[in-house]
């Protein structure tokens, strides 16, 4: 039973951590209808500048994520009216974001592999290693940190959405982007933001990656395919449903890995996937697509 509890727990805290992670991919597709294949990349490049700003400035990665957060959320913005504009009236704007981020996940790769090399990087500020004991139970402190802070900023995007002027004309584009545009929201402005908040997200993921993850340039090729997992899981566009996708899918991971071997836990988001497109293709909590 204890032994039980205790993956529990664990599974939840990763699991808040990879909420966090898929909440700024499912807002772009449920905004703009992109699919942001270079979402993980960027994740990759924030762990990158957390790691460099600990090992060089001796600042602690929950401090560099605020710092990560508007940094990478400039970033964004300026990202989305250089490449994006552009294409916007194509007919086939959704399948040209695909190859487009697909491209830049290849560029910020190729650029992070060169300037910062293929090794493993990992932050160790001392909490990394540390736990807190409660009888027979252990909760690693950096999990905890993290978890705790993806639920803080998760709990910012969901009340920035609920009750902001520009929440409201975000939730009004994820619902009909061309009736928001009938009845006055300006929809560039509102999906130039949403791609800044996006980048924002993945900026501050970053930060807690890179003290819970050994990273490298090209791991991100296997976090997209878990958030793409997660987001097709909880419906696509669907913020409530990316955290449950991610809670549960957690969880399940972690008792697949300690029953079978660490080696099968990934297996568990992809399996999930195969299943929600067999069964109810729109995910959890997306809707069905109307003619």
């Amino acid at each position: 039973m204890i032994a039980n509890v205790q993956i529990l727990i664990l599974g939840l805290m990763l699991g808040g951590v990879y909420a966090l992670m898929a909440s700024g991919l499912t807002l772009l597709f449920g905004v703009m209808r992109v699919v942001n294949l270079a979402h993980a990349a960027f994740i990759v490049l924030a762990a990158f500048f957390s790691f460099f700003m600990w090992e060089g400035l001796g600042i602690d990665p929950l401090i560099s994520m605020v710092i990560a957060i508007p940094v990478f959320f400039l970033f964004g913005v300026i990202l989305y009216r250089l490449l994006f504009p552009r294409i916007e009236g194509s007919p086939r704007f959704a399948e040209m974001t695909v190859l487009m981020t697909f491209g830049l996940a290849f560029i910020a790769e190729g650029l992070m592999s060169y300037f910062f090399t293929g090794i493993f990087r990992s932050a160790s500020p001392p909490y990394a290693r540390d736990a807190f004991i409660l009888g027979d139970l252990f909760i690693p402190t950096g999990q905890l940190y993290a978890s705790t802070a993806s639920a803080a900023l998760l709990v910012a995007l969901w009340a920035f959405l609920k009750f902001t002027r520009t929440g409201y004309g975000v939730r009004a584009t994820m619902q009909n982007r061309d009736a928001a545009q009938i009845v006055g929201v300006d929809v560039r402005r509102v999906s130039t933001i949403s791609f800044g908040i996006g980048m924002a997200v993945a900026g501050a993921s970053g930060a807690l990656v890179s003290f819970l993850f050994p990273f490298f340039p090209s791991r991100h090729w296997q976090w997209i395919a878990i958030l793409l997992a997660l987001i097709v899981l909880g419906g696509m566009g669907s913020l409530k449903g990316a955290v449950i996708g991610a809670l549960g899918l957690a969880v399940i991971s972690a008792f697949v890995s300690d029953g079978i071997g660490p080696v099968w836990a990934p297996i568990t988001f992809f399996g999930a996937l195969f299943l929600i497109l067999l069964i109810r293709p729109q995910g959890l909590f997306g809707k069905r697509a109307r003619a």
